[in-house]
């Protein structure tokens, strides 16, 4: 008989954990949930307290017996799948499956898998906690209830295939809310005056401020005219000169909403993506001598709490690395986000600083790299001191007509010498150079420059906007927000179009049905409010079947309603203006699982489908015959190709220009990064610098 059977979900967890328990123990995966309920039927017993019917999953069988055969033969079975409600949950079932008694005490839970963790948790076995699991067998028949009522009826009344999830109603709400706003924006007027002016030595720039003291707003031409007709001469008196010194203060280390923001911001990884490698990164990858270890703690936290002895060792590492005065002081960053933060876990942060990015940067694939280094900087730099900014101000003045010239530059570094939070918002640059100003001093004009502009709409939400509109409002929750974003895109009720969200028809169709016959389920205030009832179950102050039959009591009379009223709404094809040359029926768009394209409406007896083909007005630089057109891959990731393929086959993942490079005479490709586009020759060193 063996003596300890231990069950985690993945192979990988299972391999990282065998580390560290002795021979006696046997460590096996379940592969994630054993249970649920089933796909063909909601499954939910609902004259009978919302009763869910539980069965095996398909094809997990094989995997549930085996299970079963090794509990046999252990003297002692252990569950350590994840410490949230989801892995509360899969203990359930394994116990409810291996006919464990609810109390025993079976479960250990530990927020990071290292030697330590792995050895105190099993020290402390608990029986299962029946909040947690009750809290997500809540959501799980909330969701049943809403999606397996309202799916069907779309099904029948506007399309197959059709989903309205309780979350992801609300975020494709918040998607086509925006839509409307820009749509119905209108731009407003309005001017700026930038100045550059100079010192003896130096060049400096400045803005306008305002007219004798007062701040003024421009907002026509005519107003500049009146500015500009004020001045005489090229001299600027400067005027209340201000010094200042400021702290800027470390981000705490990542939560779940954040990492998959600054993940988007800053490596262009979609939020599924990042959940995928932070789980790869959490179970354990093999580092060498060290072995299969688990790299970070668990990545489903709303709290910045740190552990003492994390915080210790993060201050022991900045001591070594920049010295004692880099050292942050206290533990500013070790509390809650926020009072309805689950604090059960610490921050995501790495689970040893000795394990440096570059020094384990083989044995990780690129993307595991990247987020790795971008977790271990984060944390580091929550530990390390402000950052100290010396900033100035001074007013440079004519006839009345003020100019506002500001600056600031690092007087110490601090956490700014590892890492820099990204941001959405483009911001003006926060170290523009200023020379030595007095009081009283003279500086020259040397240019005066207005400029028009326009108001813009707000911007579309991108992943990582959206998340934390999502976080704000109180919509979801940590592990609620990668599926939520995944399955909008999948029903291809909206589409990424330059990585932010644009709602396609069908998203409109479908919510404006929702709106109108369930519009209690996708108002924000009503979602924050049944997360806020299951975090209640969770921490058992109100039982799961009174939340949902409360919520069903309403729920039932709308479906009555929608049953009756909702009438079938028919998505007409778009026509292409372009005819099938296959069989002279008219083309048209359709969307399809990459995004939309053509297809013949001769369907079914005509099934000729075409990519669509943007033309950039370049000649292709292969065969001097074809034209070259923007393509999307299935990954929907942009490139640029011959319309003659297969017969040439040429391919460039920079667009390419309708100009040849004047030093070797081959074509011309406009390059993207952050700091703005640029042009560079396809094949030699020729390069022109962004306008």
């Amino acid at each position: 008989m063996e003596d300890y059977l231990v069950i985690v979900e993945s192979p990988a967890k299972a391999k990282t954990i065998n580390r560290y328990l002795g021979k006696k123990f046997k460590v096996k995966a379940s592969m994630g949930h054993v249970r649920d309920l089933p796909k063909s039927q909601m499954g939910v017993n609902i004259d009978d307290n919302f009763d869910p019917k539980y069965i095996t999953i398909r094809g997990k069988g094989p995997v549930l017996k085996e299970l079963k055969d090794a509990a046999k033969k252990a003297k002692k079975v252990y569950l350590a799948a994840d410490p949230d409600r989801e892995g509360e949950a899969i203990a359930w079932h394994l116990a409810h499956s291996l006919n464990i008694s609810d109390d025993t005490e079976c479960r250990v839970v530990f927020n990071e898998i290292t030697k330590n963790a792995i050895k105190d948790a099993f020290k402390e076995p608990r029986t299962i906690d029946m909040d947690l699991v009750n809290a997500q067998q809540a959501r799980r028949v909330l969701d049943r209830l809403v999606g397996y009522n309202i799916s069907p009826l779309l099904w029948r009344k506007v399309k197959k295939g059709l989903s309205a999830g309780r979350v992801q109603s609300v975020a494709l709400k918040l998607i086509i809310e925006r839509e409307q706003e820009i749509q119905n924006f209108e731009p407003k007027e309005y001017w700026s005056i930038d100045g550059t002016f100079t010192t003896e030595k130096d060049t400096f720039n400045a803005q306008f401020y305002g007219v004798d003291g007062k701040k003024q707003e421009l907002n026509n031409q005519s107003e500049v005219d009146s500015v500009l007709n004020r001045l005489k001469g090229d001299q600027f008196e400067v005027q209340n000169v201000t010094e200042k010194e400021r702290k800027r203060n470390p981000v705490p280390p990542f939560i779940t909403s954040s990492i998959q923001q600054e993940a988007a911001r800053k490596l262009n990884f979609r939020a599924k993506k990042t959940m995928m490698l932070a789980q790869q990164l959490y179970e354990g990858i093999n580092i060498g001598k060290q072995g299969t270890t688990g790299l970070i703690t668990y990545m489903r936290t709303d709290s910045t709490r740190i552990s003492d002895v994390a915080q210790s060792e993060a201050k022991d590492y900045i001591k070594d690395k920049y010295g004692s005065k880099f050292v942050g002081k206290g533990s500013q960053n070790s509390k809650k986000k926020n009072e309805n933060a689950q604090d059960a876990h610490e921050a995501i942060r790495p689970t040893s600083v000795g394990n440096k990015p570059k020094e384990i940067k083989e044995h990780l694939s690129r993307d595991q790299y990247r987020l790795y280094k971008l977790i271990w900087e984060r944390f580091v730099a929550s530990q390390m001191a402000p950052a100290i900014m010396d900033t100035v101000r001074a007013d440079l003045v004519n006839q009345g007509v003020m100019f506002r010239a500001t600056g600031s530059k690092i007087k110490f570094p601090g956490f700014m010498k590892l890492y820099i939070e990204g941001s959405d918002d483009k911001k003006k640059d926060d170290d523009n150079f200023l020379p030595q100003l007095e009081d009283g001093m003279k500086v020259s004009k040397e240019k005066i420059e207005p400029k028009q502009h326009f108001t813009q709409p707000p911007p579309r939400y991108s992943e990582a906007r959206l998340v934390r509109t999502m976080e704000e409002l109180g919509i979801g929750r940590p592990s609620t927000y990668a599926p939520t974003l995944d399955t909008i895109q999948r029903r291809n009720y909206v589409t990424l179009e330059d990585r932010k969200f644009v709602p396609t028809e069908l998203g409109e169709v479908v919510l404006e049905q929702v709106v109108e016959f369930f519009s209690e389920i996708i108002d924000v205030d009503f979602t924050v409010k049944m997360e806020d009832d299951l975090d209640a179950v969770e921490e058992g102050k109100v039982d799961w079947v009174k939340v949902i039959a409360e919520f069903y009591q309403d729920f039932e009379k709308h479906l009555e309603k929608a049953e009756k009223e909702m009438k079938e709404v028919e998505i007409r094809d778009e026509p292409a203006g372009i005819d099938c040359e296959e069989c002279g029926h008219e083309m048209v768009y359709k969307m399809g699982r990459y995004g939309k394209f053509l297809a013949c409406s001769n369907f079914p007896d005509c099934r000729n489908t075409k990519p669509i083909l943007k033309e950039i007005g370049v000649t292709c630089p292969n065969c001097k015959e074809g034209n070259v057109v923007e393509r999307k891959g299935k990954k929907q990731k942009k490139f640029y190709g011959c319309d003659r393929y297969p017969e040439c086959d040429f391919i460039s993942w920079d667009k390419p220009l309708p100009r040849n490079c004047p030093k070797c005479g081959e074509y011309l490709v406009e390059k993207k990064r952050k700091k703005g586009n640029y042009v560079k020759c396809s094949n030699c060193d020729y390069q022109e610098d962004p306008q």
